[in-house]
């Protein structure tokens, strides 16, 4: 062989040894890279496994208060219902006895009020039975107007007590 040849020889078996070399420092690298990248992927998974534990966490607390507050505002509900059928009982109960004439209602009358020109003595007669200031009956219609006002206001403030009592639960 001519030494040509032989440095030709050498220099194919360097190039071959160099990229020899080369391909296996790059598989070694890829292997590195596909390594760091699988593990990148791997946290991405977990971050992303995590975020959808606490929202779903989230999600159920938020489930929880709102079947809480709907639990609450039901039982206040029947509160201020029973309140109001309480208090229309008793107001068909007095307006009954007002039209039975069972109950009469009376006011009180100022004695002193020289104007109203009511004549009624300051005090009891000795043969009286009623003691105390003098009152004069309120006539049944009348009567059951006031018992009608009074119904009212008092389904007023039950309504009001229930819109309150609402204000206050979905402020918490």
């Amino acid at each position: 062989m001519a030494p040509v040849q032989k440095l030709l020889g050498v220099l194919v078996l360097a190039v071959l040894l160099i990229s020899a070399g080369a391909a296996a420092a790059w598989k070694a690298q890829a292997w590195r890279y596909g390594k760091q990248l699988a593990e990148q992927a791997q946290r991405h998974q977990d971050d992303l496994a995590a975020i959808a534990s606490a929202a779903t966490a989230q999600q159920q607390a938020e489930q929880d208060k709102r079947l809480a507050l709907e639990q609450q505002l039901q039982a206040n509900d029947q509160t201020h219902y029973r309140a109001l059928s309480d208090a229309q009982r008793d107001q068909g109960r007095l307006r009954d006895r007002l039209a039975t004439a069972d109950l009469r209602l009376s006011v009180l009358l100022d004695a002193a009020d020289s104007a109203s020109g009511c004549n009624a003595p300051a005090t009891a007669t000795t043969g009286g039975v009623v003691h105390g200031a003098p009152r004069a009956r309120l006539d049944p219609a009348h009567a059951q107007r006031i018992v009608g006002i009074t119904d009212d206001g008092d389904r007023g403030l039950i309504a009001l007590q229930a819109c309150q009592d609402y204000v206050r639960a979905l402020g918490r």
